[in-house]
Order: C-alpha cells, then structure tokens, then sequence
C-alpha cells in the first residue's frame, strides 16, 4: 500500500467526520427550535470533529515519509549478505537507487546481480512498513474522531477552537518564509566563513585580479587562485545598474505617464496587460534573444563605429536586453504612484492655465517621485540578480573595463560557474560562490530596504 493512497483514505474520512460532525450539531439546532440555542453553528462543530480526527493522523504520517525510506533501507541492507553489502556510504547510495529503480520500473536490468536478489524483499517490506503505518493513521483517526464527537454539545464553543486553531495555522504559514530567509542567511553566512579563513576578506572584497582555479600540483600553471572579486561587483554594476536603468528608466517611465495622462481608457486597457507581459516572459528567452539577436547586431555597430576588436558577447547587449526584461517593475510602480496623485492637483494646474504636458513635469512627476525612486531601486534589486542573460550574452570573462562593447561578467554568473559539475565544497573556488551569494544578498538587501525607506520618508498624503 502506498503512502499516497493512505493519504487518499484518510482525506475521505475527514469528510465523512465532517458531514457527522455537522449532522450532530444540526440536531441541536432542530431540538433548540432556533440557532441561538447553540453556541457555533453546525459547520464549526464538523470542522472541529475532521481537525481533532486529521491532524494526528496526518502527523503521523508525515513523519513516516520523512524518516520511513531511511528505517526500510536499513532493514533491507541488514537482510543482504555481508559479501555483498555495499561498505561505504556512497556505495550504499548507488545500490539503493538501483534497487529503487528496479522496483519502480525505471530500470529494467540490474548492473549489481545483488539488487535484483534484493528487490523482492525490498518491496515486501516497504509494503509491510507503509501499511503498518497506515493502520496507525487510521486508530489514532478514529480515536481523534470518537474523541472529538463525544464532546459535542450544544452549548460547545467549536467557533473558538477552530478559529484559534486557523489563527495557528496562519502564524505557521508565515513563519514559513522567515525560517527560509534565516536558514538562506545561515547557510551562506556559515559557507562565507569557511571561505573567508582560506582567503582574505580585504583580497576578496578589494582584489582587482579574478581567477579562481586552485593548483592542484605546486608545479601546475595557470592556478594562480586569485579572488578579487571587484570585476565581478564592477560587472554586475555595469549591466544592472547603468545600461539596464538607462534603457528601463526613461521608457517605463514614458509608458507609464503615456497610459496614466495620455492614453484612451480603451487603449490602456489593452496596453498595460500588455506592457506587463514582459515581465512573466522567462529569463532564458530574453537571454536566446540577447545572444542570437542583440549581441549580433551590438557587434556590428560597434564594427561599423570602428572598434574592430569588439567581443560577440557584451556589456552592451546583456544590459539592454536586461532593460527591456525590467520596464515593467519601473512603469507599473509609476504607474501606480502617478495614479496615486489626487485629481485637484490635475485639475488646479490645468486651471492655471499650464498645458498637459508641464502638468505632468512639474506637478505629477514631482508629487509621484518617491514611488517612482523606489520602484527604480526596486527594478535595480531584480536586474543585479539576473543570471541567465549575463551567461548567455556576456560571457564569463572577469574584465575590469568601461568599454560597453567589451565581455564582462557579473556575481551571479560566476556563481552558477562556479557550482557548474562536480565540485569539491572544501576548495575555496567553490566556497567562494557563497562568498558572492553572501555579497550579493546584502546588496540587494540593501537596496529593498533603502527603497522601503525612501517611499515612507517622502510619501505626502495630499487632500
């Protein structure tokens, strides 16, 4: 018996100690004469009958997904013979996975003769396992259901256990993402220090020189094991936060005044979904179409203007291709701040006599600016982060340069680089990914919180 057809059984039970639940309390309500007779309506008292019946049951479960492959594959590996059990935890690993697969179907013939001895016993007692494991979710199901019915009652408060036990939940549930943002920070904070007692911080964070490649052999060339880490920051400036915002900047921004001042209702209707598209459109597409399109023809140019020695990959392609991925973030938060503008301060300037167009210079823009400024910051965050663009029209060379035609890189793409095949996590090149992820998170921090603040420092309520 599988675990997700116990899971199936037990959900179809915490429906019918529902609708029993319900039943039970609509007998109160039909004996009382009225619904007042009772404290919570009948659906509350269901809800409490399936929640005392599911939530150990579920538990239960649940730690058996986690920790049951574990306990079965140790009492398979205990039934194998000692000559053919696997010695070393990697080996074990390969021999379990083969075992795995040749229970599924997913591999039709054993490379080890003593898998497919081992199958047979492995599927019996996973089956045993999970079976014993459902029986326990079910007893402590009706025990949970019988516990909960029997204290049914018309003047039981089943409005208030529910509702704390919702309240509960959702304090769980957003709990969620603080535990993953620290676990995130402890990881890499945890992984930096490691790196950082191989490498000096001063070298990584002021180095000028990148090459991570560590000598295996002393006599080997070309290790030399450099991590300075500049180019990288510079890179990452370079494209995300001067050539994106300067194509992203003006263009979100004219869109926005366009479909808030400018545009027909029907055509912005139209427009806006539009504009916002391109915001949902993956990453790896922009990125073919900065190396099969824009790269290309930025080369061109650059050959036309005579720079001869220009790169096919880019500072100048990744960056505009980022600009046009990250219009939307700028338009849609002016947008917003302009439509947030009172419709006085419109009608005033115009009653004074000043056009459309100096209305929108000097009384909207102005009275919008703070939402403009931190949705720009905001739009900075999301282009310093991108990865997929820089790899595939920028290429990987760590250059210290100011030429827009020249191959540049940036942190997020050393550090999908750096982590690319198999790696030994206790070189410093591959603990240094986590130095730059480390980096990277405290920039973009930075930025969120600098933006946060602008908008609350400079946000005016007008009347």
């Amino acid at each position: 018996m599988s675990l997700s057809i116990i899971l199936l059984l037990l959900l179809l039970l915490g429906g019918i100690a529902y609708f029993a639940g319900r039943a039970r309390a609509a007998g109160f309500v039909q004996k009382g004469g009225r619904i007042g007779a009772v404290h919570s309506l009948p659906g509350y008292h269901g809800s409490y009958v399936a929640v005392l019946a599911l939530a150990p049951a579920l538990v239960l479960l649940a730690a058996w997904a986690i920790t049951g492959e574990a306990i079965v594959e140790r009492t398979v590996l205990a039934s194998v013979p000692a000559a053919a059990r696997p010695s070393t935890p990697l080996d074990t690993a390969a021999f379990m996975n083969e075992v795995r697969g040749l229970a599924s179907g997913d591999v039709e013939a054993a490379f080890n003769p003593a898998t497919a001895v081992v199958v047979p016993h492995y599927v019996a007692t996973r089956n045993t396992f999970n079976a014993i494991a459902g029986g326990l979710a079910v007893t402590l199901f009706c025990v949970g259901a019988l516990w909960g019915f029997s204290r049914l009652r018309p003047d039981f408060r089943a409005r208030n256990r529910v509702e704390r036990l919702v309240t509960w939940t959702l304090i769980l549930a957003s709990l969620v993402a603080i535990l993953t943002t620290l676990g995130i920070v402890l990881s890499l904070v945890f992984e930096s220090l490691r790196f950082f007692e191989k490498v000096s911080p001063v070298e990584f964070l002021f180095g000028t020189q990148w090459s991570p490649q560590t000598a295996i052999r002393a006599d080997q060339v070309g290790s030399s094991g450099a991590f300075g880490a500049v180019p990288l920051f510079w890179g990452t400036i370079f494209i995300g936060a001067i050539i994106a915002m300067l194509v992203a900047i003006p263009l979100g921004l004219m869109a926005a005044i366009y479909l808030t001042q400018y545009a027909d209702p029907a055509v912005r209707r139209y427009l806006k979904p539009m504009l916002e598209l391109l915001a949902g459109v993956p990453t790896v597409v922009y990125g073919f179409f900065a190396a099969l399109t824009v790269a290309p023809a930025v080369r061109n140019f650059a050959v036309s203007m005579g720079y001869a020695d220009a790169s096919a990959e880019s500072a100048l392609a990744a960056g505009l291709v980022m600009g046009i991925m990250i219009i939307p973030f700028v338009s849609s938060m002016a947008d917003d701040a302009l439509m947030a503008v009172p419709q006085s301060m419109r009608d005033g300037s115009l009653a004074m006599g000043a056009t459309k167009s100096e209305t929108v210079k000097r009384v909207l823009v102005p009275a919008a600016l703070p939402g403009i400024v931190g949705g720009v910051l905001l739009a900075v965050s999301r282009a310093i982060g991108e990865t997929m663009i820089v790899v595939m029209a920028a290429g990987l060379a760590a250059n210290l340069t100011l030429n827009p035609f020249s191959s540049v890189t940036t942190v997020t793409a050393q550090i999908v680089a750096l982590l690319t095949g198999d790696q030994e996590f206790d070189s410093p090149k591959t603990l240094s990914a986590f130095a730059l992820g480390l980096a990277l998170f405290v920039i973009t921090l930075v930025l969120n919180i600098y933006a946060l603040a602008v908008v609350k420092k400079y946000r005016e309520a007008y009347d």
